[in-house]
């Protein structure tokens, strides 16, 4: 069985619940893996990149490539 296959299986089994402590124990598990996932991809930069970084942010706002806080949440409420 593939992937996708297992899934719909799974989802399956899931909507046929009717406990709520498998529900929150599923989804308790399924927070902490993902979490765990993150944690796993997730890899520090270097000095260098930092600092890199700081550079760009720095060259940005000095040619006026940046956008206030402002400006950001009026266009974010504009998706709607």
């Amino acid at each position: 069985m593939d992937l996708e296959a297992r899934k719909i299986s799974f989802v399956q089994e899931f909507l046929r619940l009717e406990n709520e402590e498998i529900v929150n124990q599923l989804e308790k598990l399924l927070h902490e893996q993902k979490v765990q996932l993150l944690d796993l991809e997730m890899k520090p930069m270097n000095l260098d990149q930092f600092n890199n970084e700081i550079d760009q942010s720095v060259n940005d706002a000095a040619q006026s490539r940046i956008i206030s806080s402002k400006d950001l949440k009026s266009r974010i409420q504009k998706w709607d």
